[in-house]
């Protein structure tokens, strides 16, 4: 492969990337707005980021995870 070919196909790989982390602002954006529009309706956005985040676990990990939790909850009095 040629200098000048490589450095083409670099360059093109570039700006893929540049591109795809334009559009991946503009999700972040998007994103953002929908909880500033839940929070300005009554909904608290902490705790929906939670559940989204939740909602991408399996249920096996989650289960794990709720429940440890509510063991260090009871080990330090907070039940």
């Amino acid at each position: 492969m040629s200098d000048t070919v490589a450095a083409d196909q670099l360059r093109l790989f570039i700006e893929r990337i540049e591109r795809l982390e334009e559009e991946k602002k503009g999700m972040a954006d998007d994103i953002r707005d929908v909880y500033n529009e839940a929070k300005s309706t009554g909904f608290d956005s902490k705790t929906m980021r939670t559940i989204v985040r939740l909602r991408k676990m399996e249920k096996h990990a989650r289960d794990e995870q709720e429940a440890l939790l509510e063991t260090y909850k009871a080990a330090l009095g907070l039940n």
